[in-house]
């Protein structure tokens, strides 16, 4: 997969997991991005403890793996910003 692909994917999981926890408008773009790629790394190393499989990126499972892992991520980020 292209870094054009990645980048894509990245910022429409951040974008999505942003939206749902409801912190868009402070995050950006570049943001969106880097919440998406991270959630996708946790997301799928969470997918492959829980489930034993290795998800595509461009698959609904593999996207679903990665806004949980943003949402994971968004969460976390909230609890220590306010420690």
């Amino acid at each position: 997969m292209g870094i054009i692909s990645w980048l894509l994917f990245g910022a429409l999981a951040g974008w999505i997991a942003s939206k749902i926890f409801g912190n868009d408008s402070s995050q950006g773009w570049i943001g969106n991005i880097i919440v998406g790629l991270v959630g996708a790394l946790i997301g799928g190393f969470i997918a492959s403890l829980l489930f034993d499989a290795d998800l595509g990126a461009w698959t609904i499972e593999g996207f679903i793996a990665a806004v949980v892992g943003a949402l994971i991520l968004l969460f976390a980020y909230s609890k220590l910003a306010r420690a």
